[in-house]
Formats: structure tokens, C-alpha cells, sequence
């Protein structure tokens, strides 16, 4: 479990991993100047350590909206989610499939970021049946991949992210994760499919 001791140690939880993804070698041909800022070329090929740092991150981030909606409440949970997406997924870019985990006709699939914010946080009208999967009160998180897709510059995986609220309970869901390069370098989340295991 993550303790979370302020706002300030929330935010750095959610937001850093998410903007400092561990940099990947850097393309061959592109030489790094001393004393300046490293930069990835867009093409440059995705690692499984990149793709795992990114699942991480989301997973701290998770964490962290819930912790401040427990803290201060919705608006600030909406606020600091905001950002997380801004960060991690790839809405500056196109759409990006999202397809969560309780969500049905005719609001299955979310391809904007509006879709995604009230997926994860409610409140929002066009989303009557949305109250905020991001607000339940999860403390930690467990990802098992079972596999990880490289091709090129961008990378899929596939496998279960368990995730454990205040009292200890345990939900675990089907993931599957798309990412792409931004014009930076950084991985962008393009692919959120997630959907509850199979019962017989």
C-alpha cells in the first residue's frame, strides 16, 4: 500500500512518472550534446522498460485520484485527473480507443477525452450512468502482464491490473494497453481496453 502525505507528494505520484517515462536509448545518429536535456526521436523503438514504467504510472495515478477525492473531494479528483490525461493518453493526437471497464450502450466506447474524464471521475451529464471508477478508493495496485507487443515505435500489451480499495478488497480486470510516441518522444496511451474476467 502507498501512503500519500500531501497534495504535493499526490501530484508528484500521478504526474512525474507520467511526464518522465524512463527515456529510451536515443536513435541511432542523434547524439546527445553534454549538459542538455535528452530528446527521443519519435521513431525511436518503444522498450518493454518504457511500456512497464507507463504502466506504473497509471497505476500510481490511480491511486492518487482516489486518495485526493477522499482528501478534497470531486472537484479536486476531476482537477488532478485532468491532468493525468493530458499526460499520459494521446487526446492531443487523435482519438484514442478507449473502451472501459463498466460501461454500456451507448456510451461503451470513449474516443474523447471528455468520455474518458467522466469515466473516471462522474459528474458529468452526458454520462448519466458514470459514477467514477477512479473514486473508489484504491490504494494499491498489481499488474501482470502477459505479454508485451513491440513493434517499432509503438508497443501493446495485454494482461490483468488488480487493484486493492481501502477495506481490502480485491477487483481485478482484463487490460489491454496501445501506445504511441508523441512529437516529444514520450509513450502516449492510444488503447485502454479493460473488461472483467470471464466467469464460467
Amino acid at each position: 500500500m502507498r501512503n500519500y502525505r500531501t497534495k504535493f507528494t499526490l501530484l508528484a505520484a500521478a504526474i512525474l512518472p507520467l511526464t518522465a517515462v524512463a527515456s529510451p536509448v536515443l536513435a541511432a545518429g542523434h547524439a546527445q550534446a553534454s549538459g542538455t536535456a535528452a530528446t527521443v526521436a519519435v521513431y525511436a523503438p518503444i522498450t518493454v522498460a518504457e511500456v512497464e514504467a507507463a504502466q506504473r504510472a497509471w497505476g500510481d495515478a490511480l491511486v492518487a485520484i482516489a486518495t485526493e477525492y477522499d482528501r478534497n473531494g470531486q472537484a479536486a479528483a476531476k482537477r488532478l485527473a485532468g491532468t493525468v490525461l493530458d499526460t499520459a493518453y494521446g487526446y492531443d493526437m487523435g482519438p484514442v480507443l478507449f473502451k472501459p471497464t463498466l460501461a454500456a450502450a451507448p456510451t461503451t466506447f470513449r474516443t474523447t477525452r471528455e468520455g474518458a474524464l467522466a469515466y473516471f471521475v462522474g459528474g458529468d451529464r452526458n454520462y448519466p450512468g458514470d459514477t467514477g471508477f477512479a473514486l473508489k478508493g484504491w490504494r494499491s495496485y498489481k499488474i501482470e502482464n502477459a505479454g508485451i507487443l513491440i513493434t517499432g515505435n509503438s508497443a501493446i500489451s495485454m494482461g490483468n491490473v488488480s487493484i486493492t480499495d481501502a477495506k481490502g478488497n480485491v477487483t481485478k480486470v482484463d487490460k489491454t494497453w496501445g501506445y504511441v510516441r508523441d512529437g516529444h518522444g514520450k509513450l502516449r496511451i492510444v488503447l485502454h481496453h479493460s473488461s472483467l474476467p470471464y466467469q464460467n
